[in-house]
């Protein structure tokens, strides 16, 4: 991998650790693989998009952050797993005094997650609402932490007031474009990091699932070169917008 800007350098994989773990301040980012014409799923999820370069910032951005958080449809249809580091990222968290393993946060409006699934292998959090079915956030808890943020639907500030309570500052979504679009419409996201895959799909979900009140400002903080014509670039959200909620 090469940096290109804002200067041009070669990059370790330490490197890339520093280069998206250096802010020590409360981030929320949204780390997405889109291919050029804004697609971000083929055959129903991201898998077909991933390239080495992806997979290399996929681990980074997960490798320096405080939580992880998805919503509960993502979760299901890509199967996810618990959050685990690489050795040297894990020795990058000790040196940096971040813990062993960032938790899963799970946003689900309606709670249809399987207690057995494979997410609850590891530290998790679901986030759900008042509404949710009393029974469903019982059992979940016998797995994760469950935290209510909101009355009829997920109160995504609050949601993330609550989590960054428990110290959990540096947060990092990874879906869907749904929770996605909501946490931007609520003003809510610091930086998108997004890696560019060489494809055309002529027809596929696209990272935002509805207008935005008005355009949203970004500025590029730094451009690496993946190979083989993959980008990786990281922006910084000149915030505006309404509040918003999400829901699965």
């Amino acid at each position: 991998m090469r940096l290109l800007l804002p200067q041009a350098r070669p990059l370790t994989e330490q490197d890339l650790l520093d280069l998206y773990g250096a802010d020590e301040t409360p981030v929320l980012r949204a780390g997405f693989v889109v291919t050029t014409d804004g697609g971000v799923a083929v055959d129903g999820g991201s898998r077909g998009l991933q390239t080495a370069a992806d997979l290399a910032a996929f681990s980074t951005l997960r490798s320096v952050s405080d939580a992880v958080v998805v919503g509960a449809g993502t979760a299901r249809a890509e199967d996810y797993g618990p959050v685990r580091p690489r050795a040297s990222a894990a020795a990058w968290r000790r040196d940096h005094g971040r813990s062993e393993r960032p938790p899963l946060v799970l946003v689900s409006r309606s709670l249809a997650l399987d207690p057995a699934a494979r997410c609850f292998a590891g530290p998790a959090v679901v986030v759900t609402c008042a509404a949710s079915d009393p029974g469903r956030r019982a059992a979940l808890a016998e797995v994760a932490q469950v935290v209510v943020a909101g009355d009829d639907d997920v109160d995504l500030p609050l949601a993330v007031h609550r989590l960054r309570e428990q110290g959990l500052q540096r947060l990092l979504c990874e879906g869907g474009p749904s929770l996605l679009t909501a946490l931007l419409t609520a003003g809510l996201v610091d930086e998108l990091c997004l890696t560019s895959t060489p494809l055309l799909l002529g027809s596929a979900p696209t990272l935002l699932t509805r207008a935005l009140s008005r355009p949203l400002p970004l500025r590029l903080e730094h451009l690496v070169d993946g190979g083989d014509g993959v980008l990786l670039g990281r922006w910084a959200v000149r915030r505006g917008g309404d509040d918003g909620t999400a829901a699965d």
